[in-house]
């Protein structure tokens, strides 16, 4: 069996299709379980430690891998300085620490707050476990093989183009450290658990809130009988 086919050609289109199908069954037929689930209410301040750093380090990591994607000549020419280089791998590897970070405080959380253990979900500790597995990678990645930006838009920039035009290379990929590998698999793992779990809500909208019309609110309360 060819694993390099199956894993970086078959196991990514799988992931791809049913994260659009399963995604768009969701927001059109059942609408309700599109949430966060929000456990704000049961714990607030580990909370507020964990997901300030986590999602604004998700947040800056994808913008950076989004913008290699779309620009990989821009970030060549970043990066022939050797300077704005090294400030960029910098970078990098301090949002995928503080990603880390905020990543494991929300494990713990989840784990030891026995609130937010009655609130959880299998499918809760499967993403945190994945999510941990590709930050981990990731910085790994950085740490080890460095200038990950410089070889990303070599290989992994033409790599993902060829799947979406249909034409894949999984021979760009093969020739990677396995680590790095698991990084790039990772990634297409999360895209079919992600319209599984309440990380769907990231994909909402709130456009319906400009076409419905408005709610009312009553407050209604009982009167108390006078005392005799």
């Amino acid at each position: 069996m060819n694993w390099n086919l199956l894993l970086f050609v078959i196991f990514p289109y799988v992931s791809i299709v049913l994260f659009v199908v399963v995604t768009i069954y969701r927001s059109l037929f059942r609408p309700f379980t599109v949430s966060s689930l929000s456990s704000q209410l049961l714990e607030r301040r580990q909370l507020y430690w964990g997901s300030i750093p986590f999602h604004w380090g998700i947040i800056l990591i994808l913008l950076l891998h989004l913008l290699a994607l779309l620009f990989p000549r821009g970030l060549t020419l970043w990066n022939s300085v050797p300077v704005r280089l090294y400030l960029l791998e910098a970078s990098g590897l301090a949002m995928g620490l503080w990603t880390l970070i905020g990543l494991l405080v929300l494990f713990w959380r989840r784990v030891v707050n026995r609130r937010v253990q009655a609130v959880s979900t299998w499918m809760d500790y499967v993403v945190l476990i994945f999510l941990l597995l590709s930050v981990v990678t990731g910085v790994v990645t950085a740490v080890f093989f460095r200038f990950g930006s410089y070889w990303y838009t070599a290989i992994f920039t033409p790599y993902l183009v060829s799947l979406f035009t249909l034409q894949p290379q999984p021979g760009l990929v093969a020739p990677l450290p396995w680590v790095v590998q698991l990084h790039a698999l990772n990634v297409f793992i999360l895209l079919l658990i992600f319209p599984f779990s309440r990380m769907v809500h990231i994909l909402t909208y709130p456009l319906g809130y400009l076409l419905r019309p408005w709610q009312i609110v009553i407050w209604a309360r009982r009167r108390q009988k006078p005392v005799s």
